[in-house]
Formats: C-alpha cells, sequence, structure tokens
C-alpha cells in the first residue's frame, strides 16, 4: 500500500479548520473512523458524498484504490490522510487502471482496517469488500451494485463491441468471478444505505439484504434560481458508454433548429465529437463554474441514462431548469414529470426527440420556484444529518448489544 506523503498532514494534531472542514455537522465521537473509497480518478458523484462524508467525520482516514486527484480539484481532501493500494505504483495505472479491474477484489482486501472502531465504505464496486473484524462497525453506502457485473453486463459489453468473440469470453470469465466475490463480499458489511429506492431493489436483488435510503447530497446554496433561460440545451456528465451522450448528440443531429451544448470529457469524447453537428457545441471538460453558469442558463437539462440516482439533475433543478430525463433508475425519484421537467419512457433518439417537442409545447407551464423547491429536498444539509442519526442508532444498538451478552455472561458464571 501507498501512503501519499503529499496528502499526509505535516504534524499530528491537525485541527478541523487547519483542513479546511467546517466543525458544523460532526459527528461527536471519540471511535477512530476509516472511508473506503473504490477510487479517486475525478471528481463526480460519488466524490461529493465522500466530500459529505468527511464533514461529518472530519478526522476520518480515507483508504482507495487509486489516488489521481489534485487537490487544487478537490480541496477538501487536502490535509486529509489518504491511503492508496499497491495498485497505485504501476506505470501508467493513472490513464489505463479500469483494465485493473481483475486485481480490484485483491487489492481492496489488503487493507489493513484493525486500528478502526468504525468503517464507511462508499463503494458501486470494491470499496464494501474490506475486510473487518466483528468488533468493527461496517456501515456501506452504496451508489449501485456493480453494473457492468450485474444487470447491465450486456448493455457494457455491447456498447465496447465485445458482445462475442474471444476477448468478449475472457472479459465474461472475469466478470463471472467478479460476481461470485462481490456476492460473498456484501456479507462483510453490517449495513447498507442505497442511495435511492432503485438501488434498493438492486442491493436485495443482487444480494439479498435489505437497506436504508438515503439521497445523495446536492450543495443547494451553490446555485441559485435563474429565471432568464437562453435557448439552448445542456448536456453534461462523465462521457462513458452507460450515460448515454451519443443518443443525446445523435437527437439532436436529428433536430438541426435546436442547439446543445455538452460539457464533460471521458473515454467517449472522440466518439461524441465525431457525431455533433453543427448545432452541437463540444466544450470537453469545464470548472464548476462554468456548469453553473450553464445549468442556470439552458432552457432545460437533458439526461438519458440509466441511473442510480443522479446528482446533475438536481443541481440543475437546483438553478429553476427543468430536467429531460430518462424515466428508470434514479430520475424517477428526483424530477417529477410534468412538474420539474419530463420523463421520456424508452432509451432512444426517437422518444427522446419527442419528449423534447413535448417540454417545447409544455415549457410555459414550468415554475422555476417549484423546480427549486424540489431540489431543497436533497440538500447537504439533509444528507449528514439522516447519515449521522443512522450511523449513531447504529452504534447505540450495537452499545445494548454488548451490554446484554455481558450482562447474560455474569450471570452464567454466577451459578
Amino acid at each position: 500500500m501507498n501512503r501519499s506523503n503529499n496528502h499526509v498532514p505535516t504534524a499530528s494534531g491537525k485541527t478541523n479548520a487547519a483542513r479546511g472542514i467546517p466543525a458544523p455537522g460532526k459527528a461527536s465521537s471519540n471511535k477512530k473512523v476509516a472511508i473506503v473509497h473504490d477510487w479517486l480518478p475525478v471528481l463526480g458523484g460519488a466524490e461529493k458524498v465522500l466530500e459529505q462524508l468527511l464533514r461529518v467525520y472530519p478526522d476520518a482516514d480515507i483508504f482507495t484504490l487509486f489516488d489521481f486527484l489534485s487537490r487544487d480539484d478537490a480541496p477538501f481532501l487536502k490535509g486529509v490522510n489518504v491511503t492508496t493500494s499497491a495498485l497505485q505504483k504501476i506505470p501508467f495505472a493513472e490513464k489505463y487502471y479500469r483494465n485493473l479491474l481483475p486485481f480490484f477484489p485483491y487489492a481492496i482486501e489488503q487493507f489493513d482496517l484493525s486500528d478502526y472502531d468504525l468503517i464507511i465504505s462508499s463503494s458501486s464496486a470494491v470499496a464494501k469488500g474490506v475486510v473487518t473484524s466483528p468488533h468493527q462497525l461496517h456501515v456501506c453506502y452504496c451508489h449501485s451494485p456493480m453494473r457492468y457485473a450485474w444487470d447491465l453486463q450486456e448493455q457494457y459489453l455491447k456498447q465496447l463491441g465485445l458482445s462475442t468473440g474471444v476477448r468478449s469470453t475472457m472479459i465474461r470469465m472475469v466478470l463471472h468471478k467478479l460476481r461470485i466475490w462481490d456476492v460473498i463480499s456484501s456479507n462483510r458489511v453490517d449495513s447498507f444505505i442505497a442511495n435511492s429506492s432503485y438501488i434498493s431493489r438492486r442491493i436485495y436483488k443482487t444480494y439479498r439484504r435489505e437497506s436504508t435510503v438515503i439521497h445523495p447530497p446536492v450543495d443547494i446554496d451553490r446555485f441559485s434560481l435563474q429565471s432568464k433561460k437562453e435557448n439552448f440545451y445542456l448536456a453534461a456528465s462523465r462521457q462513458v458508454p452507460y450515460k448515454r451522450i451519443d443518443l443525446i448528440v445523435e437527437a439532436f443531429r436529428q433536430m438541426p433548429d435546436k442547439k446543445l451544448v455538452v460539457i464533460g470529457d471521458g473515454p467517449e469524447h472522440k466518439k461524441i465529437t465525431a457525431l455533433a453537428g453543427d448545432n452541437v457545441e463540444i466544450l470537453g471538460f469545464q470548472s464548476d463554474e462554468v456548469l453553473i453558469d450553464h445549468l442556470g442558463r439552458a432552457k432545460a437539462f437533458i439526461f438519458a441514462a440509466q441511473e442510480d440516482f443522479g446528482i446533475l439533475p438536481v443541481e440543475a433543478q437546483a438553478c429553476g431548469t427543468p430536467v429531460i430525463a430518462y424515466g428508470v433508475g434514479g430520475a424517477r425519484e428526483t424530477v417529477v414529470d410534468k412538474s420539474t421537467g419530463l420523463l421520456f419512457e424508452e432509451q432512444t433518439v426517437p422518444s427522446l426527440i419527442n419528449a423534447i417537442q413535448r417540454f417545447e409545447r409544455l415549457s410555459p407551464n414550468f415554475n422555476i420556484a417549484t423546480i427549486r423547491q424540489n431540489a431543497e429536498g436533497f440538500s447537504a444539509d439533509r444528507f449528514r444529518a439522516e447519515i449521522r442519526r443512522h450511523v449513531e442508532a447504529l452504534q447505540q444498538k450495537e452499545t445494548r448489544h454488548n451490554r446484554e451478552s455481558t450482562r447474560q455472561l455474569r450471570d452464567t458464571n454466577a451459578i
């Protein structure tokens, strides 16, 4: 394992203020806390969850397979103790870390967490698979069971051109073994938290485990209502296959009279750029300031992914911007159809085009204050309070159990 020196405090006993983490929301506990996060390649929705977990547990240490994030891009990690796996040292790991998937289970199991009382895993892949002991409490905030290993396997392989052939067979064998490990490792978790009701059902289907739903945090205060909308639509996300930015771009290529702006970067960036017509502006990766500005000015935000939750649609609504979203998954919990946006039924170009045409007819009916009010139900303050209550309830239950076990032992010895 590699403990990145540039991420470790230079002196022990740093205050919360020195670490850039405010005191409000801190969990009052002397217990030592470890937060296990899958990986830190870029900032995304999972990293926003991590940021808020650090607000609740500001003295926690982080364990992650890879850490490639600049502290300028992720200031919430400045001064935080981050331990990475041995995979971090592999040459070109930053570019090709996804190709190391077969080694992820082994690598995550090598973290030594024996000094910690509370382990919180932030997992959409292997973080929940850390090895803990009976006296430790392990709470998993599950963004999703591994999509590419379970119900979305065929979709991923098809989009990568690996439905058939020798490479397809090899990858399917890897995913088969990964599914076996995934189910086994789910038994290491004492309590599952799902980021949506949709994911709660997926957790039960995959692991046969119940879970508590706590929606991810959205920093509502960073966004302000903008009543004046401009004549363009916005799509933004990491450009990976399941986000279906290609579908959105293709739809607008068939509607040359409508303008689309695309923000984001990723493995599919070249493909998406090649698809774009003259009415599609590809901006690539942009700062948060640029993204927020576009979210506020856009006529509507378009979201075509079958997403577990989807933070960006909530952020768009925080600006008073309606959302046109694929009506499967987390979007059904964040977008109120015909009130804060529109849901389309099929993940196809014709279905999206139809939704945009319906939106243009209905757009005068959308009220920006109603849209903003819906977003406020997903605030970061709410997230921190719910996490704190959930963990404290588990700790109190554990304390009562230990006291009862001690009492029964005394009674037995007294006989």
